[in-house]
């Protein structure tokens, strides 16, 4: 038997097969993390870094706005349910900016009825990730939108 790594420790899985591309070590894109769980948000975040991803991590929603500004995010990640400021509030707030209207916006949440799945449509997701999730569904979701 092999050794696990932390990662397949955490994820009950292993990552996907993902060979070392020079290009993309050089360009590695950054995905911005919005989830007031530490556990949630560390193996979120360990997710997408095994996947060859930056992560720009907030535990709130409040005060994202003013410390994403300027910065080159590619994707952002946000939790539903917050406290202060909910994940829906933010996505508002990212669809209003002109800097990062066009931003792709996953919901990565525990709403999972198919009324919740709509509502966050409805507040302009674009994509919708049910937790529990695996590391597949999180690396099949970006690759539709980061190309």
């Amino acid at each position: 038997m092999g050794r696990t790594t932390l990662i397949e420790e955490i994820l009950g899985e292993s990552p996907p097969p993902n060979p070392i591309d020079k290009e993309r070590i050089m360009d590695k894109k950054t995905i911005l993390v919005v989830e007031d769980d530490q556990d949630s948000r560390f193996a979120l975040c360990a997710m997408l870094s095994s996947l060859g991803y930056r992560t720009l991590e907030f535990a709130s929603a409040v005060g994202v706005m003013d410390d994403i500004k300027g910065k080159k995010i590619h994707l952002a990640m946000l939790d539903i349910m917050m406290p202060e400021m909910s994940g829906y509030e933010l996505l508002e707030q990212l669809r209003a900016s002109e800097e990062f209207a066009k931003l792709p916006v996953f919901l990565v949440t525990a709403k999972d009825t198919d009324t919740e799945v709509l509502e966050g449509y409805k507040y302009g997701a674009d994509y919708y990730i049910a937790k529990p999730y695996t590391i597949r569904q999180i690396d099949y979701g970006i690759k539709l939108f980061l190309k």
